[in-house]
C-alpha cells in the first residue's frame, strides 16, 4: 500500500512549476502549472472562484490552497465527463463513482415523483463518461448481483418486467398486487433495482424503495438506506435527501449514508455543500476513504483546480491509496489544460504502481492528444484499443467510433462501422455511428444508421433520437429537425431535458431564439424533469450579444427556479448582457457574494465596466 503522497517542485519559471507526486518508492510525475484566468479554450474562465473559501480539514489536518501554493507550489489541469455531464458551459464531467453519472440528472421537482416509467436524459458527455455501478448506492444483494453479471447484461426479474408493463400504475399498487401471488426476496428487489437503475428509472425505485420499507417487506441496511438517499437526491433533490439522513435510525448512519450524499452534491457541482458534507464524516470521525477523495477531486476538477494538490496531500497524509478512478481523474485533468507532458507522467507512475490503464483511460488520453494535435499518438492509442483482432474485441467499437471521427478518418469509422454490421451491431454501437457520421458532417451515412436502428429496436429513447436532432441541430438543418421530433411524438417517445436541448439548439443556431425560448419555458412548467443547464445557457448567451437586459436576467432567475446553484459561468453572460447594452448594473458585486461567488480579475474587469458609481476623470471634475 502505498505510504503516502508528496509533492516537491521539479520545474519553475516565471509562471509554470512542476511537482512530483510521490507514492512509496515510485513517483507520480504530475506537472503542473498555476492557476489563472488563462483557461484552455472554451473553459469557464472564473470556475476556479466557485469553490468556498473554507478550508478543508480531517482530523487536525487542514488544507489551505492560498497558503501551500504562495509556497511556490501550484497546480493547474482539467478535465471534462459530459455527454460528459448535462450541462454547463464549463464542462460538467458525469465522471461519478455512482451507478451511474449524476452530474446532470434531470431532478424532478421537489416532493414529486414521476409515476409513469421514463428514462431520464443524459447529456452527451453524460453518456460518454458513465462510470461502472459502484456499491455505495446497492445493498448488498444487489452489490453481488451487479457483480456476477456484465454492466451491459440485463438481469432477468420478473419484479422488474411487472413494475415496466404497468406504466400507468404507482409502483405501491403493482406491488401490493405483487403480493397476491409472489414472495417478496431480497434477491427479485436486488435485480428489479438494478434494472430500474439502469434504465434511469429513478422515480420508479424510489418508489419501490418507499414501498418496501412502509410495508416492512425488507429489513433495512445502512446501504438500502444510502440507496434511498441516493434516488432521493436524484428525484427530488439534495434538500430533501439531506432531511431524510436525519430520518434515518442513528445505528445505521454510517459512513455509507455520508459518502452517497456527497457524491450527489458533487454530482450537482454544489461546493459549498460538498465540503460541509465531508466535514461532517470528519466531526463524526468516519476513516477518510478514496472514495471521498475522489469525490473532492472531480468536485475541484470543474472549480478550484489548485485544492486538487491539497487533496493529494490530505491522501498522502491519510495514508489513502490512489484507485484507478483517482489516475483518470488527474489524466484527465491535465488533458484538458493541453499539458500533455504531466498527463503522460501520471500514466507511466500509474503503471509503476501495477495498475494499467483500462479501455475508459486510453479513450481519456486519445481525446487529449487529439485535441492537442497529436494525431499519431492518438492513432497509437487507438491501435492499442483495437488488440489483435478488432473482431474480438467488438466491445471496443463503440469508443473508437467517436474518436477516429474526430480525428476525421472516415476510413476508419466505415471500416469500425462494418465490423459491427458484420457481428449483428449493438444499440450502443449504432449511436456511437450515428455520433461519429455527424462529426464527420456525413448526414446521409448518420440518417441510414439511425434508420436501420429504429427498425430494429422500434421503441428507442428520447436519447437515442437526440442524437439525430443535435446533428441536424449543429448543421442548421431547421426543417429536418421537426420532421425528426414529429416522428419521436409518433412513436409514443417520451420527450425529456434531453430532447429539449437539442430543440433549443436547433432554434437557436436557426436564429429563432424566442422560439427557443418558448420551448424551454413551456418544458419546464409542463414537465417535472427540470431543463439541463446548457439550455438556459444557450437562450442566455444569446439575449446577452443583444445586449437583451431583460430577457437575460428573467433567465438568468429561471435557472434559480429551476434548481441551479448560481455559477461565475451565469454571471460572466449577465455581465456581458449589461456590457453589449452599454447600461449600469447595480448591486452585481453584492448578488455575487450572496451567491459565495468571488470573482477572478477577467470577471472583475467587467463588473467594473458596468458598475454605475465608477469613477472616471470627468466624474472627478464633475464632482
Amino acid at each position: 500500500m502505498a505510504k503516502g503522497i508528496m509533492w516537491a517542485i521539479r520545474r519553475a519559471s516565471s509562471s509554470y512549476k512542476k511537482q512530483v507526486f510521490m507514492t512509496g518508492a515510485s513517483r507520480i510525475c504530475y506537472a503542473t502549472s498555476e492557476i489563472s484566468s488563462q483557461y484552455p479554450k472554451g473553459h469557464n474562465e472564473g470556475a476556479s472562484n466557485v469553490i468556498s473559501h473554507r478550508p478543508l480539514t480531517f482530523r487536525g489536518f487542514q488544507l489551505k490552497s492560498h497558503g501551500l501554493f504562495m509556497e511556490s507550489r501550484s497546480f493547474s489541469s482539467q478535465a471534462g465527463t459530459k455527454s460528459s455531464g448535462e450541462e454547463d458551459t464549463d464542462s460538467d464531467d458525469g465522471f461519478s463513482e455512482l451507478e451511474s453519472s449524476t452530474a446532470t440528472e434531470a431532478i424532478q421537482e421537489a416532493n414529486k415523483v414521476d409515476e409513469s416509467v421514463s428514462e431520464q436524459d443524459l447529456s452527451e458527455e453524460d453518456r460518454e463518461n458513465v462510470e461502472a455501478p459502484q456499491e455505495l448506492e446497492l445493498s448488498d444483494t444487489e452489490t453481488e448481483v451487479s457483480k456476477r453479471k456484465s454492466s451491459r447484461e440485463r438481469v432477468s426479474s420478473a419484479l422488474y418486467n411487472a413494475i415496466v408493463a404497468a406504466p400507468a400504475l404507482s409502483v405501491s399498487k403493482i406491488m401490493d398486487k405483487w403480493l397476491e401471488g409472489n414472495d417478496v426476496t431480497r434477491a427479485e428487489v436486488a435485480a428489479a433495482m438494478l434494472n430500474l437503475r439502469k434504465r434511469r428509472m429513478f422515480g420508479r425505485a424510489l418508489q419501490l424503495s418507499e414501498w418496501l420499507e412502509s410495508k416492512k417487506q425488507l429489513t433495512f441496511t445502512d446501504r438500502d438506506y444510502a440507496s434511498r438517499v441516493d434516488l432521493i437526491a436524484k428525484v427530488r433533490g439534495l434538500k430533501k435527501a439531506e432531511d431524510y439522513v436525519g430520518m434515518i435510525p442513528k445505528s445505521f448512519r454510517t459512513e455509507v449514508i455520508y459518502r452517497t450524499l456527497l457524491a450527489n452534491c458533487v454530482a450537482e457541482v454544489d461546493p459549498k455543500k460538498s465540503e460541509q458534507i465531508f466535514n461532517k464524516m470528519k466531526d463524526l470521525e468516519f476513516p477518510l476513504t478514496c472514495f471521498a477523495c475522489n469525490q473532492l477531486l472531480l468536485l475541484y476538477k470543474k472549480t478550484d483546480k489548485k485544492k486538487i494538490a491539497d487533496v493529494l496531500l490530505l491522501m498522502e497524509k491519510e495514508n489513502v491509496k490512489p484507485s484507478l478512478f483517482t489516475y483518470k481523474t488527474l489524466i484527465d485533468a491535465k488533458g484538458q489544460c493541453n499539458d500533455i507532458s504531466g498527463m503522460e507522467q501520471i500514466v507511466e507512475t500509474m503503471k509503476a504502481e501495477g495498475i494499467e490503464p483500462d479501455i475508459n483511460t486510453k479513450s481519456i488520453l486519445a481525446k487529449h492528444y487529439i485535441s492537442g494535435g497529436l494525431n499519431e499518438k492518438a492513432e497509437n492509442v487507438l491501435k492499442e484499443m483495437e488488440g489483435g483482432d478488432i473482431k474480438e474485441n467488438r466491445w471496443v467499437c463503440r469508443s473508437l467510433l467517436p474518436l477516429y471521427a474526430a480525428l476525421g478518418r472516415a476510413d476508419e469509422v466505415s471500416r469500425i462501422w462494418q465490423v459491427c454490421e458484420e457481428s449483428n451491431p449493438r444499440l450502443d454501437d449504432c449511436v456511437a455511428a450515428v455520433e461519429a457520421w455527424g462529426k464527420l458532417h456525413n448526414i446521409e451515412e448518420a440518417e441510414a444508421v439511425f434508420d436501420k436502428m429504429a427498425a430494429k429496436w422500434p421503441t428507442i429513447s428520447s436519447n437515442h433520437y437526440s442524437v439525430l436532432l443535435r446533428i441536424y441541430a449543429s448543421h442548421k438543418m431547421l426543417s429536418k429537425g421537426k420532421d425528426l421530433v414529429k416522428r419521436m411524438a409518433d412513436s409514443g417517445c417520451r420527450i425529456g431535458p434531453l430532447t429539449w436541448d437539442a430543440l433549443v439548439r436547433l432554434y437557436v443556431e436557426a436564429g429563432e431564439v424566442e422560439k427557443a425560448d418558448s420551448i424551454l419555458h413551456k418544458a419546464a412548467e409542463q414537465n417535472r424533469s427540470r431543463p439541463m443547464i446548457n439550455s438556459y445557457l444557450v437562450i442566455m448567451e444569446q439575449y446577452a450579444k443583444r445586449g437583451d437586459v431583460h430577457n437575460t436576467e428573467k433567465v438568468f432567475h429561471r435557472m434559480r427556479q429551476a434548481g441551479y446553484v448560481s455559477r461565475i459561468s451565469q454571471y460572466q453572460c449577465l455581465i456581458r448582457a449589461y456590457i453589449n447594452a452599454k447600461a449600469p448594473c447595480y448591486g452585481i458585486a453584492e448578488r455575487m457574494k450572496a451567491d459565495n461567488l468571488f470573482p477572478n480579475k477577467g470577471l472583475a474587469n467587467m463588473a467594473a465596466q458596468v458598475d454605475a458609481f465608477k469613477r472616471t476623470a470627468v466624474s472627478d471634475l464633475l464632482d
